[in-house]
């Protein structure tokens, strides 16, 4: 007997494609725990000026350009499988551009000063990737030699020597985006099974101190693929692919209270912040504007806009007021969000070079509370932000 469908009923899996447009390969891994999918896929339908004799819309023809546009939210989750990236993790790289570098893990020889960390071992690390000790996580702003590195921040408890630092995969800007298939599996069987393929991240915005730590991607696809209308040779498949075999999909979500921030021109952890978000945005603009094609045929990335808003307590401690002082002056100062506060369940946001505007003074309450709005961070070339799991 046909009923209604559960809007919790379904499965989301999501995989980079090795060419814009062709539907990747899933396996169950690539599943991972979306709050929502949203997509909406309207075709243009220019006015008609001519005259039919009357006031009645007569349609237009088929095969105008299609217009396909998407938003995926998620939540922070553990990182369970540390030898593979995070199921979202496409999602991550398709919204800065490098694919997932991994650092294995290594052993302190000792700590050189709070920011200086020697290894036993050759640490194969580069500028950006980010490390993890003590539930704790930082990023390496310079590589002194093989075996040492210069980090962004000390770490509450310095690591001793012999002291286990862990395994982290980084994500890092680059000028090309790839390009994503995403794929909504329903049940019951019978139901309306969907594909974006060709898919293409305009902003990426991560939350902090809500109920829990969220992500959100916001883009435009090539094309929308379902089950009742797909025909053989769209995103080069020759028939619908079927869902993985579901299994249980066991997962930790991370309270969005848990964390670190740590700001400053010599930075220093603040512990009066009370909200924040990160966008990340592309400039997107798909190639779908030429003669001779209906759908996007590549991707089409403008300047990339890196956007901190938070906001704070004030405090007449030292690092609070340098903050302000650093936005009267148009100073860079360095931001560092660490979401969670375990291992196995952390995630670091670092800018390297954030230029903080001037607060707005939120004198509504009982204590005075500072809001940064649209603070910009700056770079050289693809690194002014950098995003990791550990």
């Amino acid at each position: 007997m046909a009923c209604y469908i559960s809007s919790n009923d379904n499965r989301f899996y999501v995989a980079t494609e090795s060419s814009y447009g062709a539907v990747a390969t899933i396996a169950a891994k690539n599943r991972f725990p979306a709050v929502k999918l949203s997509a909406i896929h309207r075709r243009e339908q220019p006015e008609r000026r001519d005259k039919t004799g009357g006031r009645t819309w007569v349609g237009v023809p088929t095969g105008f350009r299609k217009r396909t546009s998407f938003e995926a939210v998620t939540f922070l989750t553990g990182w369970t499988n540390q030898n593979e990236e995070p199921a979202y993790g496409p999602l991550i790289s398709a919204s800065l551009g490098g694919s997932a570098k991994f650092f294995t893990g290594g052993t302190v020889s000792t700590m050189v000063d709070p920011t200086r960390m020697r290894f036993t071992t050759n640490h194969g690390l580069s500028v950006g990737q980010a490390v993890t000790y003590g539930g704790e996580m930082r990023f390496v702003t310079a590589i002194v030699d093989t075996v040492t590195v210069v980090l962004n921040a000390r770490f509450t408890a310095s690591p001793a020597a012999g002291a286990a630092i862990g395994k982290t995969v980084t994500y890092a800007p680059a000028t090309e985006l790839p390009s994503v298939s995403i794929f909504d599996y329903w049940s019951p069987q019978g139901a309306v099974n969907r594909i974006l393929r060709g898919s293409a991240v305009g902003a990426m915005r991560v939350g902090i101190n809500g109920d829990f730590h969220q992500f959100s991607f916001r883009g435009m696809a090539a094309d929308l693929l379902d089950t009742e209308s797909f025909t053989s040779g769209q995103g080069a498949l020759t028939a619908f692919p079927a869902e993985p075999a579901v299994g249980a999909l066991n997962y930790t979500l991370v309270p969005g209270n848990l964390g670190q921030a740590w700001l400053g021109s010599t930075p220093e952890q603040l512990f009066t912040i009370t909200s924040g978000e990160l966008v990340v945005d592309n400039d997107l603009d798909l190639r779908s504007r030429e003669f001779g094609s209906d759908t996007p045929r590549c991707i089409a990335a403008g300047t990339r806009s890196v956007i901190a808003d938070f906001s704070l307590f004030e405090t007449t401690e030292d690092a609070t007021q340098s903050l302000y002082a650093a936005a009267r002056q148009r100073s860079p100062v360095s931001v560092m969000l660490q979401l969670g506060q375990d291992s196995g369940q952390l995630c670091g946001v670092y800018l390297k070079s954030l230029v903080p505007e001037v607060p707005e003074f939120l004198d509504e309450e009982t204590r005075l509370e500072w809001r940064f709005r649209d603070s910009r961070a700056q770079g050289t070339i693809d690194d002014e932000v950098f995003l990791a799991f550990g």
